[in-house]
């Protein structure tokens, strides 16, 4: 009689689901929001501004000039 040389049936490790990927929060609740904005904001922001034909504002914190930056994103069709 011939040996059966198959091997038994591998059982696949129980699949896990993702992660659940954060929700992005409004920027006035971001810890650090109150913060002066970054570096990058205020490059971006000063080319938007230009591009918008407004006046840039250096003192606008973090959250401040993301808000900003979403709505020149929409005025000047850049962005998103």
């Amino acid at each position: 009689m011939a040996q059966d040389n198959q091997e038994p049936a591998r059982q696949s490790p129980p699949q896990t689901p993702p992660p659940p990927q954060n929700p992005e929060k409004p920027p006035e609740d971001w810890a650090t929001g109150n913060e002066p904005m970054t570096g990058p904001q205020r490059s971006y922001l000063q080319t938007l501004c230009r591009e918008a034909g407004e006046e840039f504002n250096e003192k606008l914190t973090k959250a401040e000039a993301s808000k900003k930056i979403d709505e020149l994103q929409k005025k000047t069709g850049r962005g998103r």
